[in-house]
């Protein structure tokens, strides 16, 4: 059972950093267009999308990767906690 959690775990971190790095490539002109920056879309967006339609950007600043960052933490400190329940 610890491993599912560890895996889990190591999933929400490199999702954690997909997100990051999404985020930084929109200060490069033209790095979302390359395939690099693409391939971070289709992993990030989906995620994203929903955070979107509930905070809209206030003016040019798009507070909703931060949300999702923080929801992301939060539910990695969630499954520390199940995880030390369960043992």
């Amino acid at each position: 059972m610890a491993i599912l959690f560890d895996i889990l775990s190591t999933a929400f971190r490199i999702y954690s950093w997909i997100l990051i790095i999404y985020i930084l490539l929109s200060w490069f002109p033209g790095a979302r267009e390359s395939s690099f920056g693409e391939m971070m879309g289709r992993l990030a967006e989906p995620f994203l999308e929903p955070f979107r339609k509930i905070i809209p950007p206030l003016g040019m600043i798009d507070i909703s990767p931060i949300v999702a960052i923080l929801v992301l933490n939060f539910a990695s400190q969630g499954l520390w906690v199940l995880e030390s329940m369960l043992r």
